[in-house]
C-alpha cells in the first residue's frame, strides 16, 4: 500500500475540481486572511497555501516554485508560480492566471523558466521570463503532454504522453455505439483511482530550438504495452538524459497483466537517440529500480533500488553503475535506513538524499571517494527533498506545527532557515499544540517513539479525551507530516490528546523493525498499539474512560481488529479506507503483489502456514467481539482497498446493533482531495468522537 509520492508537481490538478478553464476570471490567494480564533477550523486548515515543487535556478541564485490556494466557496484550488532569492527575502508572485501552473522547471541555460499549463485548452509546455513576462507556448503536441524534460544541450525536449494501443469495446464493436461495457481477460484492468483507459504512458523526445519544438516527435517505446513513469504516481524524475544528450535514461515495469500485477520488477532502460536502439541497465536486479540520475561528468549512473521482487517496502538502496566498466554497487550494505531524492553535487563527488530517521526525515550525503555516510540535519522534522544552490542546499521541510516551507540548510552545520515564510502570516494568528517525543516500552521489551501531540492550550489539570493514532501504509513512518485529513493539530484543536506510535511495520527504526509487520497483521504490532495508549493513559490528564482508536488504509484495518480485541479500552473507533475481511481484500485488489507479500500468499493455498496465519486473524472472524461505536469512512473510487470492505463493516455493525455511521464519497479514492469533501470529512469525524468521547 506504501507508494513513493513523486506526484507533488501534478498534485494542484489532483486536488483541484474541474471548472471551466477561463483565462479573463482572476486566480486566488489567501495570504491575508484573518482569523477569528486562534484555534484551527477544517477551513483555515485548507486555507494555508501548499507548496509544491521547487527549482533552483542554474546559477544556484534563485528559487522557483508553485503555491497552491484553496477557494472553499468553490471548490477549487489555483495554483501559481513564484519566485525567491536562495540566500533569503521576499518572494515573487510572477503568475496570476485562472488556468493553473505546475512542474515548474528552470530551462538548463536559466534564461527561461519552464512549466506546464492548460491554457491553450490541452497541458503543454511554456515558458517564460525569470519576471514572468512574454509566457509563450512551446509544445503543441496533440492531447497535450504530461511531464516534460530538456536535455542539458537544449536541442531537445523528453516529454510524456498516454498512447492508446488496446481496443475498447467500441473498436471491437463499432456498430454498438451506446454500448456501455468493458471487456477484460487478464489483471491490472483498474489501477489505484482509474480503469485502465486503453493507453499507456511512453516517453516522446523532439527537436527544440529557441524556445520552439522542431519537427516531429519519436516515441522511444513505440508499440509497447508498458508505461514510462510508473503507474500510479511516478513522475519525471524516474526519466532523464545523460549529460551529454545523446541518451535517455527512464524507468519502466515491462510487465503485462497478472505478472505486472505481482511483480514490483521495474528496470532502468538506456535510450540511445543515435542508433534508436534501447539497453536494460538494470536487468536481473528483481525489485524496484527507479530515478536514474548521472554525475555531472557522465561516467556515472546513481539509482534508487530494492532487491526482492514483490515487497514494495523492501530497503531502498543505494546503487552506482560505472558506465565505464558497467560496474554495479551497492553501497547501502552496510547501512540500515533508506535513500530517497538523490542530488548529486556539482563536482560529482557527493550524492545528497532524504531518508527516514527515528520519527524525523533528514538530509543525508554521501561522499564517493570513501563510501561513507554523513547525517547532515536532526530534528523533529520532516526534510522533503533536497537540490544544491551554491554552498547552500535548498530543500523543502514539514512538521506537526507547519506546512511545507522552502529552507536554506548548511551544509556543514545543518542548520535550516526558513526562507519561503509562505504561511507565516496564517501561523502567527494560530497557536499550535506542543508535540512531545517519548520512547515506551513495548512488551517484548524495545523501545518505541511514540509522539504525543496535546491541545493548544492544555491544561494539565484537566482530563482530556485521547486518540490513539494507527498509522497506514503499513511500512510508513509516523514521521512529522502535515496532512489535510490526518492533522494532529487539527485533532488537538478540538481538545484531544494524540498517541501516534511508531509501532513495528516502520521504516527509520532498521529493517528488522520494519519488515517484523508482514504475515503478523494481527500480532506484535497491534500489542505495539496497545502499549502505547496504555502507557499514555497512566497520565493524570488522561480521561481513560474516554479513548478512541482512529485511522486509515493499514491504520482502517488497525481499528477493525481493534474493534475485536480491545478488551473495552476504548469508546470510539474511526476507520478510514480500512482492511475488514483479508480473503476479499486478497481477491479485489489491484497490486497483487502487497497482499501477496504482506499475508506470505493466498488464501486458498492450505498448506501455508505463514498465509494461513494471515487469514486466520483477518478482523471479519472477530466481529462477534464487537461492542464499540464505529465511523466507517471509504470513497468509491479506492481501487486499493474497494469500498465493499468498508460497506461491510459498517453493516456488520448494524446487524450486531452497534451504534455505527457509514460515511461514503462516491468521488473520492483512498484519500480525500476535494476541498468542500475534505472539510466535510473533519466535521464528521470530530462530531462522532465529539457524540461518544464528550457526553
Amino acid at each position: 500500500m506504501k507508494k513513493y509520492i513523486y506526484f507533488l508537481g501534478l498534485l494542484g490538478l489532483l486536488i483541484s475540481c474541474s471548472n471551466p478553464q477561463t483565462a479573463e476570471k482572476p486566480t486566488f490567494n489567501n495570504r491575508d486572511l484573518k482569523v477569528e480564533s486562534e484555534i484551527m477550523t477544517p477551513e483555515v486548515l485548507w486555507s494555508f497555501g501548499r507548496i509544491g515543487n521547487v527549482s533552483v535556478s542554474p546559477d544556484g541564485e534563485t528559487v522557483v516554485f508553485t503555491v497552491s490556494y484553496t477557494k472553499i466557496e468553490e471548490n477549487r484550488t489555483y495554483t501559481d508560480i513564484y519566485t525567491l532569492p536562495a540566500e533569503g527575502g521576499e518572494f515573487k508572485q510572477i503568475t496570476s492566471t485562472y488556468a493553473n501552473e505546475f512542474e515548474v522547471s528552470w530551462r538548463p541555460d536559466g534564461q527561461k523558466i519552464a512549466y506546464l499549463s492548460s491554457e491553450s485548452g490541452d497541458v503543454q509546455l511554456w515558458e517564460m521570463n525569470p519576471d514572468g513576462s512574454k509566457p509563450t507556448q512551446v509544445t503543441h503536441i496533440k492531447s497535450g503532454i504530461e511531464g516534460y524534460k530538456y536535455s542539458p544541450t537544449m536541442d531537445k525536449l523528453v516529454f510524456t504522453q498516454s498512447v492508446k494501443l488496446d481496443e475498447n469495446i467500441h473498436d471491437l464493436y463499432p456498430d454498438l455505439p451506446l454500448a456501455d461495457a468493458r471487456i477484460e481477460d487478464d489483471l491490472m484492468y483498474r489501477h489505484w483511482d482509474s480503469w485502465h483507459d486503453f493507453t499507456y504512458s511512453h516517453v516522446f523526445y523532439i527537436d527544440y530550438a529557441n524556445g520552439s519544438t522542431v519537427g516531429s516527435a519519436t516515441d522511444i517505446m513505440e508499440g509497447e504495452k508498458y508505461h514510462s513513469p510508473l503507474k500510479p504516481f511516478g513522475g519525471m524524475e524516474q526519466i532523464t538524459f545523460t549529460p551529454d544528450g545523446k541518451n535517455i535514461a527512464y524507468t519502466s515495469k515491462k510487465l503485462e497483466g497478472k505478472a505486472s500485477a505481482f511483480s514490483t520488477n521495474s528496470d532502468i532502460y538506456l535510450y540511445s537517440i543515435a542508433d534508436k536502439t534501447t539497453k536494460n541497465l538494470t536487468e536481473g536486479m528483481m525489485g524496484y529500480d527507479i530515478a536514474p540520475t548521472f554525475s555531472p561528468d557522465g561516467n556515472f549512473m546513481a539509482w534508487e533500488s530494492m532487491e526482492r521482487d514483490g515487497y514494495e517496502a523492501d530497503k531502498n538502496r543505494l546503487f552506482i553503475l560505472d558506465l565505464t566498466t558497467g560496474t554495479k554497487t551497492d553501497y547501502s550494505k552496510e547501512i540500515d535506513f533508506n535513500v530517497h531524492g538523490l542530488t548529486w553535487s556539482e563536482d560529482g563527488k557527493k550524492l545528497w538524499f532524504t531518508s527516514e530517521d527515528k520519527g524525523s526525515n533528514e538530509i543525508y550525503a554521501f561522499n564517493l571517494d570513501d563510501a561513507s555516510y554523513a547525517k547532515v540535519t536532526d530534528g523533529i522534522h520532516n526534510y522533503n527533498s533536497v537540490d544544491i544552490a551554491g554552498d547552500k542546499l535548498i530543500a523543502t521541510r514539514t512538521s506537526m506545527q507547519y506546512p511545507t516551507e522552502i529552507i536554506s540548510v548548511d551544509p556543514t552545520t545543518g542548520e535550516g532557515i526558513n526562507i519561503s515564510k509562505v504561511n507565516e502570516p496564517l501561523l502567527s494568528q494560530l497557536k499550535m499544540g506542543n508535540v512531545e517525543k517519548r520512547w515506551i516500552k513495548t512488551t517484548d521489551n524495545k523501545d518505541m517513539l511514540t509522539w504525543v501531540i496535546y491541545p493548544p492550550n492544555f491544561d494539565p489539570n484537566k482530563k482530556y479525551p485521547t486518540l490513539l493514532y494507527c498509522q497506514g501504509g503499513p511500512q510508513s513512518m509516523v514521521s512529522q507530516f502535515w496532512s489535510l485529513r490526518w492533522n494532529f493539530q487539527m485533532m488537538a484543536a478540538n481538545d484531544y490528546i494524540i498517541v501516534a506510535p511508531n509501532r513495528r511495520g516502520l521504516p527509520g527504526f532498521g529493517q528488522e523493525w520494519n519488515e517484523q509487520i508482514s504475515g503478523d497483521y494481527g500480532g506484535q504490532n497491534m500489542k505495539d498499539y496497545l502499549s502505547a495508549i496504555d502507557a499514555v493513559a497512566k497520565e493524570p490528564f488522561v480521561d481513560k474512560d474516554n479513548l478512541g482508536a482512529v485511522g486509515a488504509s493499514y491504520g482502517g484495518f488497525s481499528i477493525y481488529w481493534l474493534a475485536g480485541h480491545h478488551n473495552k479500552r476504548f469508546s470510539a473507533f474511526i476507520s478510514h479506507c480500512g482492511i475488514f475481511n483479508l480473503e476479499q481484500m486478497y481477491s479485489i485488489t489491484e497490486e497483487m503483489f502487497f497482499v501477496n507479500w504482506d499475508n506470505k500468499g493466498s488464501y486458498w493455498d492450505k498448506d501455508n502456514k505463514a498465509a494461513m496465519k494471515s487469514y486466520k486473524n483477518s478482523p471479519h472472524k472477530f466481529v462477534q467481539n464487537w461492542d464499540t461505536p464505529i465511523l466507517v469512512i471509504h470513497g468509491a473510487k479506492d481501487f486499493r482497498i474497494p469500498y465493499t470492505q468498508g460497506m461491510a463493516a459498517f453493516n456488520t455493525a448494524r446487524m450486531m446493533n452497534i451504534p455505527a455511521r457509514f460515511l461514503y464519497f462516491p468521488e473520492e479514492n483512498h484519500w480525500v482531495l476535494s476541498c468542500q469533501n475534505g472539510i466535510l470529512w473533519q466535521r464528521e469525524f470530530f462530531r462522532f468522537l465529539d457524540e461518544q468521547l464528550k457526553n
